[in-house]
């Protein structure tokens, strides 16, 4: 059978199962849309949890970019892997004892004022859209490659599926949807990177593989042999000082991203918070740690498979053909001599390739069987969609909580919350599909912005508002306002040959720091704002403080104290 009929197949099993669940979990109260109803259990938060966190970025893209960034692509992987753990451990437990709905509202609450309630909204939604973006790219990619059809037609396909589950079932539709695509995604990835690894190296575990072999010197001797740098030695591609500032922004851009904090609102209590997060940690582990592995083996298998091989040759191979369709490989005889070659230079080099198709191309370089290279894509598709419904009910809450009812319409009644809700889903899933099939870079960059966006907004006002009981609104408003159009302005600016059509960026980069680093700038300016105007302007009320001191200390702990 086909990679394309086997592809088919599971993406139909897949997708019937997602509209299954969709059906079977649906809802009628907004506890249940938003929060769904507090119900989950820690393991299976843990997994949902793991497949919001593993978008196309991390399924599709992170062992690409590690795979053409060398040592360098490892910031992807700290700055993420860094990120989950400073949210587990600062912002999650003490998110989940405030006990709300979303981001917008503990931001709110905490800074009694509507505007800061609206300006972390707006915050939510720029960010969720951004980042909403590169799942969509990478569901048109899957389709386009794997089923042969028309890009914009496979984008309304993921779209249609989304919106049924997300509109009907809301937080609890997408958990239990999350909890199904984990295991299709973690299964799609495990099996090409065992396969690979023994073929390549003959020991199974890709982890093992790529620690306890050669396979990654013998890389990086090829690459300069053929000119491309030394891919084992570090600052190659990045700055020692990019390199900092991007893992920075990763990792505190990841704490602060609003659809994976709001995850922790739907488990019944603080402690089922810390024990799904723990859960995550694993499931998030294993994913993590096979990607440099294969970005390693694919590098190793394309070089072999292509270079100095005749270029009609080449063009014979299934896969070759396929992916030359798609325009994400790019095969040029530049100097006439009949075969390719790789080189590190621009101008001489014959092979192009989008980093975004390592992950989907590995099974069909290393000529594994049609099932295994269909599982890949109903994977990777499965890793899109399931941060895409993640991000989709971010925004939605945003709009229909936190805008519409709590600022706009507080004696809006529950079935015209939840009606505007699902409209804002539904709005958004447009919006999204726009950007499916009019994407504004790949998949990586793009969500590495999101994160720098996060990193400058949000992450310090909810950290400050735990761990600080003297800042203010005045304060919070000052610093998000600050890190997010400071941030957006410096991104506009680095990006402007994609953003405004100019000839060259307006700005190369802001103290030698990149795009994809200037969060971690964004968000210094941002405590350094807040902390001076709260300190320039009156405390919180009283009752304020109270608040931020209950959600610090843990349950028992005062009558505990009042018994010695």
């Amino acid at each position: 059978m086909s990679v394309e009929a086997w592809t088919l197949i599971l993406v139909a099993i897949t997708f019937g199962l997602y509209l299954y669940i969709g059906w079977w979990a649906r809802v009628r109260e907004t506890a249940g849309f938003y929060v769904a109803e507090r119900g989950i259990p820690p393991i299976a938060n843990g997994a949902a949890t793991a497949a919001d966190w593993m978008s196309a970025a991390s399924f599709i893209s992170m062992a690409g970019l590690i795979s053409f960034l060398g040592y360098d692509g490892t910031v992807y992987l700290m700055g993420w892997t860094g990120g989950y753990v400073l949210l587990a451990l600062l912002l999650a437990p003490y998110l989940r004892k405030y006990g709300k709905y979303t981001v917008p509202d503990f931001i709110g609450d905490r800074y009694y004022s509507k505007w800061a309630r609206a300006v972390a909204a707006i915050a939510t939604i720029f960010i969720s859209l951004t980042y909403v973006a590169g799942q969509m790219r990478g569901v048109g990619i899957v389709f386009s490659r794997y089923l042969q059809v028309d890009l914009a037609i496979g984008v309304l396909i993921g779209m249609a599926v989304v919106s049924f589950f997300a509109v009907l079932g809301g937080m609890k539709g997408i958990t239990w949807t999350q909890v199904a695509q984990y295991t299709v995604l973690i299964i799609a990835y495990l099996i090409p990177g065992v396969a690979i690894a023994a073929k390549l190296t003959g020991i199974p575990i890709p982890q093992l593989a790529l620690t306890f072999t050669d396979i990654a010197q013998r890389l990086s001797d090829i690459q300069v042999e053929l000119g491309m740098g030394e891919y084992l030695a570090p600052f190659q591609k990045f700055s020692a000082i990019n390199v900092f500032a991007i893992t920075f922004a990763l990792m505190v851009g990841t704490a602060g991203l609003p659809h994976v904090i709001i995850r922790f609102y739907t488990v019944p209590n603080v402690r089922s918070a810390r024990w799904s997060a723990g859960w995550a940690l694993l499931f998030i582990a294993l994913l993590y740690t096979t990607a440099p592995a294969i970005g390693v083996f694919a590098k190793y298998n394309l070089i072999q498979s292509l270079n100095d091989q005749p270029l009609e040759q080449v063009r014979q191979i299934n896969w070759v053909s396929k992916w030359e369709q798609t325009g994400l490989l790019k095969l040029e005889d530049k100097n006439g001599d009949g075969k390719l070659q790789f080189t590190g230079n621009p101008e001489t080099n014959e092979v192009t390739i989008d980093r975004d198709i390592i992950v989907l191309s590995t099974p069909e370089v290393a000529q594994l069987a049609p099932f295994v290279i269909a599982l890949v894509a109903a994977g990777g598709l499965a890793a899109a969609l399931s941060t895409a419904a993640g991000l989709l009910l971010a925004m939605s809450s945003a709009v229909s909580h936190d805008l519409y009812y709590r600022i706009f319409r507080p004696d809006a009644s529950e079935a015209q919350r939840l009606l505007v809700g699902r409209a804002m889903v539904f709005l958004a899933i447009l919006v999204a599909g726009y950007f499916g099939v009019n994407p504004p870079g790949f998949v990586g960059e793009v969500v590495a912005f999101a994160f720098g966006l996060a990193a400058a907004s949000l992450f310090p006002a909810i950290l400050l508002g735990i761990f600080d009981q003297r800042m203010n609104r005045e304060g919070a408003i000052a610093g998000i306002l600050t890190g997010l159009i400071f941030t957006a302005v410096m991104i506009v600016l680095m990006r402007s040959t994609k953003l405004l059509g100019t000839e060259a960026p307006i700005l190369e980069s802001f103290l030698g720091i990149n795009a994809q680093g200037i969060g971690t700038v964004g968000m210094i300016l941002n405590f350094i704002v807040a902390y001076i105007v709260s300190r320039a302007t009156p405390p919180p009320p009283q009752e304020i403080q109270d608040l931020v001191q209950d959600i610090r200390i843990p349950k028992g702990v005062g009558q505990a104290s009042a018994h010695h």
